[in-house]
């Protein structure tokens, strides 16, 4: 056993002595009543009772706001939660790029995406970008947690938890099958199947979708499959395994538009060739063992593979076109014809194994939860570029696939040790919620295209503490505050350098996250809440360019603070009243009146107009061309002061559902020198506010059982920038979908 899995097991050994024989429980009564969650899979919020003692702003989309909006991205979610941002790309939302708080959205890097507990990113510890992303059809619940409450998860401390909940398996033999199609040739079929047969329990979700993007030249084809069973082992111990199927076929670019381009036609795309490829595949087992006297062992194996081929002709509108010192391709005149191609080919191996414990015990005589658990990750990424030399190559040119044309060749592993433990003091009205987060990460790189084979590693460890507390003030009214320690581990790429070796001195990102709020659910039909929420980063990671970009070299930004409100609301009147009918409303309002840079920062710009940032001064290049400005005090991209999404909807029965929606999305910089002139290649700018409109109708057909509906999104076709990374990016247009769900 090697020092980490040491250290680990003497905390975990220091924890179990101080949990009382199990004798000791048979008095205990409060946690059991405050907590009935039947633990099949880890929850992030779980059931209302349990949202009541979180000490920490915690949202629950169900599956009855999710069959109501008949969302087509996860996009459409996110942005129904207080404090959440959502930025559209390619109109699917199958790479999404979710910020919480002001931090920036980019690849959903600054947040941990869940599936049933198990982390989503392609390389959670290594690199958390988000490329993948499943479909927003396969889930039944979504779950968002941003209080203190995070550090039973992780490695992702910063911004927010968000989980996917796939259905329960049906204790009866159900099967339903949707169809739907509209606008920009969008087709989806949809079979749910499952029920459960003595001890064996089954669910399958299989889904095929196509439909066109944002942009011209843009499409996708989507397959996923996933099944889901318990099998009852015996009394008190259940085993479920999970498996799931992804396949991606996308013509999609990385590419936005110059200023002049987007002034032509604002969505267009020039580069027509542009393709990626997806395959993914992901398992998970998970044993529940009740121990008796509400002790818990839940344990969860899991591993997913990935092979991501993604061949494009820019990274960014700075370098375009890509072969642009190439005589052949002097031009975006020959863009389609001569001019060469990248082909980023990724392939990832993920697998995880983490027991997980919960608890009741009575430490000096009060009522206590207890939540404490292990987790070893181990990953890998295998990453090779290879430039073509056509439109369309799908190699290194004509020599040959590891010839000439091979511009990167790594291997990056990541292994982390990681331990957590978090207790749950009910003390009369009031909860105390302790915990820590332990975490140590390994990193190694190894460039393979050298002549000499360069490697290089590098580890850290990080304690991530917690500690939040609820009031119950009043019947239904619960006030909570809490401080935890945000971290999140750098990534390889960045923290090792791919031509010597070395360790770069780039810190974790860290911060100390502060919330202060109130909720009531006071009255049956009314839930509202209030959080005020500080985020102060002593090193926050950024973008090292201007413009930014998922695909950019980060650096330390040093302090910076995000602080303002979040506001939730959500009234129905059916249940207020006691109805059949009703108006229902819900509202999430997120104010962001701080979100800077705090130390004395420098940006360069000169020629190129998006250069690096970094602590340096009166830095020029040799033309004298090159300036250093301050950007101390400025505002961060991509944090709008403002975003709201207000929805209003009509309920008679089962029989008929109606709704409409309205999201705003403030002013905000798109990049670190809050420019407000826009430059020639777009990535500079102001990106205007914006407000877009939704409507969905769902119509029961009494004689069949069955659901007919009318979805749609961006109803009055509103133009307007989402996103000017890698130049100006068009947010969705109209979508106007026709379906059918039909039990049989």
């Amino acid at each position: 056993m090697d020092q980490p899995l040491r250290s680990i097991h003497a905390v975990l050994l220091a924890m179990w002595t101080l949990i009382p024989p199990l004798p000791a429980l048979a008095q205990e009564a409060g946690p059991r009543t405050r907590d009935t969650l039947e633990l099949t899979e880890v929850r992030v919020v779980g059931s209302r009772a349990l949202r009541e003692a979180i000490a920490g702003a915690a949202t629950v989309v169900d599956s009855a706001s999710i069959a109501g909006w008949r969302p087509l991205t996860v996009n459409e979610l996110a942005r129904r939660v207080p404090g959440v941002q959502a930025r559209d790309e390619e109109g699917l939302g199958l790479r999404p790029n979710i910020g919480i708080r002001g931090l920036d959205p980019t690849r959903s890097r600054k947040v941990l995406l869940l599936e049933d507990g198990i982390p989503l990113a392609l390389a959670p510890y290594g690199d958390n970008s988000s490329y993948y992303h499943p479909p927003v059809t396969r889930f039944t619940r979504v779950e968002v947690l941003k209080g203190s409450g995070q550090i039973l998860f992780g490695p992702q401390t910063i911004g927010g938890v968000i989980n996917y909940v796939t259905p329960a398996i049906p204790k009866a033999m159900a099967a339903s099958f949707t169809l739907a199609g509209g606008t920009q040739r969008h087709a989806l079929g949809q079979v749910n199947l499952g029920g459960t047969w003595g001890r064996v329990g089954l669910d399958l979700n299989a889904s095929r979708r196509r439909a066109d993007g944002g942009r011209e030249n843009t499409g996708t084809l989507l397959d996923d499959v996933t099944v889901k069973s318990t099998v009852a082992v015996a009394p008190g111990h259940s085993l479920t395994v999970r498996g799931n199927a992804y396949n991606e076929r996308s013509n999609v670019t990385y590419s936005g538009l110059t200023e002049a381009e987007w002034a032509i036609d604002p969505r267009a795309n020039p580069f027509r060739h542009d393709s990626m490829f997806m395959r993914r595949w992901g398992a998970s087992v998970t044993d529940r063992l009740d121990l008796g006297q509400g002790v818990t062992l839940l344990t969860t194996a899991y591993a997913s593979g990935v092979s991501r081929d993604w061949w494009r002709q820019s990274s960014n509108s700075s370098e375009r076109p890509n072969d642009r010192k190439d005589p052949a391709c002097g031009g975006m005149e020959n863009l389609a014809t001569s001019c060469g191609n990248q082909g980023r080919l990724r392939d990832y191996a993920v697998w995880g194994l983490e027991p997980r414990l919960r608890a009741p015990w009575t430490p000096f005589g009060s009522q206590a939860l207890l939540e404490f658990g292990v987790r070893v990750h181990d990953e890998r990424q295998a990453r090779l570029q290879l430039n073509g030399d056509s439109p369309n190559a799908r190699g290194a040119g004509p020599a040959s696939d590891r010839g000439s044309g091979t511009v990167e060749d790594n291997v990056r592993t990541t292994r982390a040790y990681s331990a957590f433990a978090q207790s749950r003091w009910f003390l009369g009205c009031c909860t105390i919620t302790p915990g820590f987060r332990l975490e140590h990460v390994r990193h190694e790189r190894v460039n393979r295209l050298a002549s000499t084979v360069v490697t290089g590693g590098g580890s850290l460890t990080q304690i991530v503490p917690g500690l939040g507390v609820t009031w119950a003030a009043a019947q239904g009214v619960t006030v909570y505050g809490g401080a935890h320690r945000g971290f999140a581990p750098p990534r390889v790429e960045d923290l090792i350098d791919n031509a010597t070796g070395t360790v770069v001195e780039l810190d974790a990102e860290l911060s100390w996250n502060w919330e202060l709020g109130v909720r009531t659910t006071a009255v049956h039909g009314l839930d509202l809440e209030a959080t005020l929420f500080r985020l102060d980063f002593e090193n926050q990671i950024v973008s090292a360019s201007v413009a930014g970009g998922a695909g950019a070299t980060l650096t330390s930004a040093g302090r910076t603070l995000h602080q303002g409100l979040e506001l939730a609301a959500r009234i129905d009147a059916a249940s207020l009243l006691g109805m059949r009918q009703g108006l229902l409303l819900d509202a999430a309002w997120t104010w962001v009146p701080t979100a800077e840079y705090r130390d004395e920062r420098f940006a360069f710009i000169g020629a190129s107009a998006a250069e690096v940032i970094g602590k340096v001064y009166g830095a020029q290049n040799a033309a004298g061309t090159r300036r250093a400005v301050s950007v101390a005090g400025n505002r961060l991209p991509y944090a709008p002061v403002t975003s709201l999404t207000v929805g209003i909807g009509y309920r008679h029965g089962s029989a008929l559902d109606a709704r409409l929606e309205a999201v705003h999305v403030g002013r905000q910089f798109g990049d670190a020198l809050n420019s407000t002139v826009t430059v020639v290649d777009g990535q500079q700018g102001v990106l205007p506010a914006h407000t877009i409109w939704n409507a969905t109708v769902n119509h029961a057909v009494t004689a069949t059982g069955g659901t007919v509906f009318v979805a749609a999104k961006n109803l009055f076709d509103r133009l307007y920038v989402s996103d000017r990374t890698r130049g100006m990016l068009p947010g969705a247009p109209r979508s106007v979908q026709v379906g059918i769900t039909q039990p049989f």
